[in-house]
């Protein structure tokens, strides 16, 4: 996965990929594999969260319309809980009245 984005370190411009490897390993590596994932969590929980909010619902009333607890959204949109699938499909298109659609790059 490269980025375009680019870190100042010590007067040198380092690229994403580079910080990341210096911090968490190479691709493939337990600790960067783990970092990713979290952060692929943080990332899912931030859009559950805005479209949530775009459509001017709270935690609790997506919850009562997905047959799920306020405190289990809480926690999604705070990258504390895994999400299984049919519960990602389920929130977003019974509770946002969206199309989820998945694709694989």
């Amino acid at each position: 996965m490269k980025k375009e984005i680019e870190k100042i370190s010590n007067n040198k411009v380092v690229s994403w990929d580079k910080h990341l490897d210096k911090k968490y390993g190479l691709h493939g590596s337990t600790t960067r594999t783990e970092f990713e994932m979290k952060a692929q969590t943080f990332i899912l929980g931030e859009l559950l969260k805005d479209e949530r909010e775009k459509a001017n619902l709270t935690q609790a009333e997506m919850a009562e319309k997905t047959g799920t607890k306020k405190s289990y959204i809480s926690r999604i949109e705070n990258g504390r809980a895994d999400i299984q699938l049919s519960t990602l499909y389920r929130l977003i298109e019974q509770g946002l009245n969206r199309k989820l659609e998945l694709s694989i790059h």
